[in-house]
């Protein structure tokens, strides 16, 4: 097994925090889909431009998006395609470990 490195800890932790959000983590589970625009995303959360533009810089500061110009807007993509296969590893974890442990109200994990 490969020995990881404190780097490979914080580019872990980069992406547990972009993932503690729930609407950051909807934005990216809809972006394994392929390129969207922030209007897109805005119809997808039902949230506001602001607040899609908010996760979209953290999500691009983490690393894990980025954007390119279309036109008059931007294109939004993965930045790397194994995070699509990351993202549907964890989704499966998740399901297989207990489901209704944590929710939008918190963890009840035993």
């Amino acid at each position: 097994m490969e020995t990881l490195t404190e780097t490979h800890a914080r580019a872990v932790a980069r992406l547990g925090y972009a993932l503690s959000d729930p609407g950051r983590a909807r934005i990216l589970v809809r972006l394994r889909a392929g390129a969207a625009t922030p209007s897109d995303l805005v119809a997808l959360l039902g949230a506001s431009k602001q607040a899609v533009s908010n996760h979209l810089a953290c999500l691009r500061g983490c690393g894990l998006v980025e954007a390119e110009r279309q036109g008059r807007s931007q294109l939004y993509r993965l930045t790397w395609d194994g995070l699509a296969q990351a993202i549907d590893a964890l989704a499966a974890l998740t399901l297989q470990v207990d489901p209704q442990c944590c929710g939008p109200d918190g963890c009840r994990c035993p």
